[in-house]
């Protein structure tokens, strides 16, 4: 709690901080600040990212459609590769105590299982098979010249929009 620097006894709750802190993902906030030229190599990262999306079809409405379908192996076959790299990873991180690039250390939080999250993975995964885009391959879409992802790109703004707003009253 923070006191209220205009009434001495009255204590001032900062609840946004709170709220955020419980729900946060990332514990790990850097103290170091990168310029223009610091964040460039994350935009070429992003951009090379972005191009084997689209070179492995992962950007594919196509594929998207055959994977909800269980047409085709291939999106599953991505997925479940990406799974076991990042659980390696994980591992690999905890064992070796390996820090950031920075020299920071990396520590993992443990999160409880609650509702909200069955009702946000059917919401998201009912997104994902109707617009045949999941929210990390939306601007890659746009660079192949999918222009009506952009709706899509809205329309996730919008929903983020709408959770923030309603966080407090939604299952947690």
């Amino acid at each position: 709690m923070v006191k209220d620097p205009n009434k001495s006894n009255e204590p001032l709750q900062d609840t946004d901080y709170e709220v955020r802190s419980l729900h946060s993902m990332c514990v790990n906030e850097s103290e170091h600040h990168e310029g223009f030229l610091g964040n460039l190599k994350y935009a070429v990262i992003g951009l090379l990212f972005g191009i084997v999306f689209v070179k492995s079809e992962v950007v594919s409405w196509f594929r998207i459609q055959e994977m909800f379908r269980l047409q085709s192996f291939h999106m599953y076959g991505v997925i479940g590769t990406a799974v076991v790299v990042g659980a390696i990873s994980i591992f690999l991180i905890k064992k070796f105590k390996i820090k950031t690039i920075k020299g920071e250390s990396i520590e993992f939080q443990d999160k409880t299982f609650n509702k909200g999250q069955i009702i946000g993975g059917v919401l998201f995964g009912v997104g994902w098979a109707i617009t045949g885009a999941c929210p990390g391959p939306l601007f890659a879409q746009v660079g192949t010249g999918a222009l009506a992802i952009i709706a899509t790109i809205i329309s996730a703004v919008a929903g983020t929009w709408v959770y923030g707003y309603l966080r407090d009253r939604l299952p947690h």
